[in-house]
């Protein structure tokens, strides 16, 4: 017989599994995908716009996968503590917004510094 933490954890990891690999890992890829190009375009090989490249796609992969696991966290966080307390939902809003603001932010820095390794650089 199958305990419940046992269960959730297996729902839980069906979900993200399919959550992550739509939402969080695909826009990195393409980026990945589309600047791999230009690794192969220089005659000698590997040069070093290549390589910018190839890190520029990772940057955005990385900010991009790691704002999208904090967001799914912090939200998961707050619906379990308006579950357990109804009453404090005006409380947690504006904490839940900011954290929210902020998390995406990084997702953005991370876009912002990969374009700047990618045609400043």
């Amino acid at each position: 017989m199958m305990t419940r933490a046992k269960t959730q954890a297996e729902t839980l990891s069906k979900r993200l599994g399919g959550w992550l690999s739509g939402h969080a890992l695909l826009p990195g890829l393409a980026v990945m995908a589309l600047s791999s190009s230009t690794l192969y375009a220089a005659s000698e090989g590997v040069s070093a716009s290549g390589l910018i490249a190839i890190g520029a796609a990772l940057a955005i992969g990385l900010a991009t996968f790691g704002a999208a696991s904090a967001q799914g966290k912090t939200a998961s966080s707050a619906m379990e503590g308006i579950a357990r307390n109804p009453t404090a939902k005006d409380q947690m809003f504006m904490p839940f917004i900011i954290s929210l603001a902020l998390m995406e932010f990084h997702a953005l820095l991370g876009f912002v510094i990969s374009f700047y390794w990618t045609f400043f650089k």
